[in-house]
């Protein structure tokens, strides 16, 4: 016995007519995603690098709002169960060509029919745990990666720490020999340098209080010269007031 005709499947369809492409080229995508479930057919077309791809995308979608909104069903129990491409009318055209001939162009045009049906009960179970194995696989394969990575990390961190400690372990006798040494020295340096430095400051001071005891020495003896010379000023002064008054008494005899 026949099967059903496919324009006769059962199932929600949505048909896009007269789409300027070519039958062939629809026909490559629509058998990508016959038999597919909404979601993966939805994938596949949004991927595709074909043009055709365009115009499919739209059918499927209105094939699925159709069943959604006329036959009440969930889009994730749906599937492509038919999916064609008729041949439609082809427009004819001129292209003009050498020693006043022409060659014949062909724009063709299709019909567009994609059929979407409810998975039944059995398969629709299957899906569902293939869907649950698969995002367990996932999830387990997320904790073993995450796993691994925690060991590498371990691992690494134990070889970072190994590394440092060898080189702490090779570097220490080096080095506190050469630390210690020096550092007596150093001290040694310094000590001398200190007291050296001590024996300048107590010379300075010294050198200091000498020269404060000169300077006040130097003031004193030139305050003494200055007291003296005003002495003597007064003395030449109270001389020419005696002068002054004897020339006055002798002019007073005369006179």
């Amino acid at each position: 016995m026949a099967g059903a005709k496919t324009n006769e499947r059962p199932g929600t369809r949505a048909r896009a007519s007269y789409v300027r492409s070519s039958p062939f080229k629809v026909r490559a995508v629509l058998d990508q995603i016959r038999g597919k479930s909404y979601v993966d057919a939805m994938e596949v077309l949004a991927l595709s690098e074909r043009d055709a791809a365009v115009p499919i995308r739209k059918v499927v979608e209105s094939a699925v709002a159709n069943a959604e909104h006329n036959d009440g069903l969930d889009a994730a129990e749906l599937y492509v169960s038919a999916c064609y491409a008729d041949e439609g009318p082809t427009l004819k055209r001129w292209r003009p060509r050498a020693r006043g001939r022409a060659t014949r162009i062909r724009k063709r045009s299709c019909h567009i029919t994609v059929i979407v049906s409810r998975y039944d009960d059995e398969a629709l179970e299957a899906l569902m745990d293939r869907a649950e194995a698969g995002r367990g696989r996932a999830a387990d394969r997320a904790e073993a990666r995450r796993r691994r990575v925690a060991r590498s990390r371990q691992a690494a961190d134990e070889a970072a720490e190994e590394t440092t400690g060898e080189e702490a372990a090779a570097d220490d006798p080096a080095g506190e020999e050469a630390a210690a040494e020096p550092v007596g020295d150093d001290a040694a340096v310094s000590g001398a340098a200190g007291d050296a430095a001590a024996d300048e400051g107590a010379a300075g001071d010294v050198a200091a209080d000498e020269a404060s005891a000169d300077e006040g020495a130097a003031v004193s003896e030139a305050a003494a010269g200055a007291a003296a010379g005003d002495a003597a000023a007064g003395d030449a002064a109270a001389g020419d007031e005696s002068a002054g008054d004897e020339s006055a008494g002798e002019e007073t005899r005369r006179a």
